[in-house]
């Protein structure tokens, strides 16, 4: 299977950066899953989505990501977020009681729910 070079950046740092097979996204056109070879494209990712990348070992990294975009080549996939986390950095507790609280902001409820979404995402290995 082919690789392709991905980077996923957040505003406040560099969370990951290596060889892939795989980039699944969450775009505001839709879900998007990218290999090797894809046509060139740039999206829009949505607030409060993830980020699924499945390195050349078979491991999967998920993050949840608060906005941003991507830019894709037939070798390369760099995805600059507002701001990320990877799923196993989530204070799902956390997460779950801003959820649960009405006074909550909608983008803080956004955040929230990628977070959480993250989470189970990464317990589908």
């Amino acid at each position: 299977m082919a690789d392709m070079s991905v980077d996923l950046v957040a505003v406040e740092r560099l969370l990951w950066s290596g060889q892939a097979s795989f980039v699944g996204a969450q775009t505001t056109e839709g879900q998007i899953g990218i290999m090797a070879g894809h046509e060139p494209l740039l999206g829009q990712l949505i607030e409060g989505g993830t980020v699924t990348i499945v390195d050349t070992d078979g491991q999967r990294i998920v993050a949840a990501v608060h906005g941003g975009f991507f830019s894709v080549t037939a070798t390369s996939v760099r995805v600059l977020a507002e701001s990320a986390e990877f799923a196993t950095e989530v204070d799902i507790e956390a997460a779950r009681r801003v959820l649960a609280d009405g006074e909550a902001t909608e983008v803080e409820q956004r955040a929230a729910q990628a977070r959480v979404r993250a989470v189970e995402q990464n317990a589908h290995v």
